[in-house]
């Protein structure tokens, strides 16, 4: 925990794991001029990210890039973030949201699944169909579930076949609410991605969901979403 905490106890690196949050990966260029530091001190900083696990660096060609080592250091990352904006929420008056923040609440990506209002209605649908119910700290997959994701085309051996949770409860931050994490929620956002349900946007994360998306939503989900 001191390890962790040193290594994610400067605003500098803060920004840099946010903005790796999303799931791309950048440069150290990039990552610097984000964090609002020199080349240099953008490099001392991405060191002390490497050396406690928390992102891993790869290089193609002549460029190095970096990202979140992987989903399960994105979604601890996530509850710390959390626990963060519950603290500052208690210590202060929360004022009015900015548009921008409305956006972020309502459509967002958790490091690769659905958050904000569109992964917690999403989820919320799943479960009052009787696909997912929740279990401890999972969801558990029902028979018809099975059935609507292969119905996707998601192959579901190989979702279960990820080192990693298959179907997480992931506490959303803003709705307060569960969202579908692990490789489950990932596997159906990848899908929502490629059949054009959503799209990203200029800003860090946030998701818009398209006309089409809109269409297949309320059909599969009964939902009638927009991110306008």
């Amino acid at each position: 925990m001191v390890a962790i905490g040193m290594a994610i106890g400067s605003p500098a690196r803060a920004v840099m794991l946010d903005a790796l949050f999303e799931g791309h990966a950048l440069t150290a260029t990039e990552l610097a001029r984000l964090a609002r530091v020199s080349p240099p001190t953008a490099s001392a900083h991405l060191e002390k990210l490497l050396r406690s696990g928390l992102i891993i660096r790869e290089r193609h060609g002549r460029h190095r890039y970096y990202r979140i080592a992987g989903p399960e250091v994105a979604e601890a990352l996530e509850v710390l973030a959390r626990l963060g904006a519950e603290r500052a929420a208690r210590a202060a008056p929360r004022p009015s949201p900015s548009r921008e923040v409305q956006s972020i609440r309502r459509a967002r990506l958790c490091y690769d699944h659905f958050a904000g209002e569109f992964g917690v209605a999403l989820t919320t649908a799943m479960v009052d169909r009787g696909w997912l119910f929740p279990k401890d700290r999972d969801f558990r997959l029902t028979a018809s579930g099975e059935d609507f994701f292969a119905g996707l085309g998601i192959d579901l051996d190989t979702v279960r076949s990820k080192r990693r949770m298959f179907a997480r409860q992931c506490l959303d931050w803003s709705e307060r609410r569960p969202h579908l994490a692990g490789s489950l929620g990932a596997a159906l956002a990848e899908r929502a991605f490629e059949d054009g349900w959503v799209e990203r946007t200029n800003r860090p994360r946030e998701v818009s969901i398209t006309v089409r998306g809109g269409a297949e939503l309320e059909r599969h989900f009964g939902l009638s979403l927009s991110s306008s």
